[in-house]
């Protein structure tokens, strides 16, 4: 088998062009890898999602989501890792651990299903050897203060939502590769 393929489009060039805002970490760096504690635990990771910051979203945000999504998955569709939707427009900041199934107290933020299969954040896991894959953390800023989702929802819908209810965006794409 090999995993020779070209390089995956970044999903947010392939939308409408949005406004931008300011998203941190503590935990991971644009373009530079994570550490293992955030890669899946089938991997000997600890399946934690970083901490992330935002801040100067537009004022007339109603509620934010968070997405991590991985293009560089050798599988035509790339790989959902995590899906937090209707996070409050008073939440900017989860902590390190917030995308755990148990979660924390969001004010009624859930995660839906990653491709996984499981709510909540799924570490990285890419194959062994392949290259190392971008890790797009996006947090979406709302125009509405809840979407009309459930946790059974697939993350392709809540982006079709997304779609329609973004007013800006921020991103933040660490890496990660597992070596032969």
């Amino acid at each position: 088998m090999t995993l020779e393929r070209p390089i995956a489009p970044d999903p947010y060039e392939l939308l409408p062009t949005l406004p931008s805002f300011t998203l941190t970490s503590d935990d991971v760096q644009n373009g530079e890898p994570m550490d293992a504690r955030h890669a899946h635990g089938s991997t000997g990771g600890d399946n934690v999602s970083p901490q992330l910051t935002w801040s100067d979203f537009p004022a007339e945000t109603k509620s934010f989501a968070v997405t991590c999504y991985d293009p560089d998955a050798p599988t035509g569709s790339g790989f959902w890792h995590w899906v937090l939707v209707n996070v409050p427009a008073s939440v900017t900041q989860l902590p390190s651990g917030a995308g755990g199934a148990a979660g924390t107290d969001l004010g009624g933020a859930f995660s839906v299903r990653n491709d996984y299969g499981d709510q909540g954040y799924g570490g990285a896991a890419p194959p062994p050897g392949d290259r190392p894959h971008r890790y797009v953390f996006a947090v979406h800023a709302l125009d509405v203060d809840s979407l009309d989702l459930t946790p059974g929802s697939s993350p392709a819908y809540v982006g079709f939502n997304l779609t329609f209810h973004t007013l800006a965006r921020a991103v933040i794409r660490p890496t990660y590769q597992i070596k032969e």
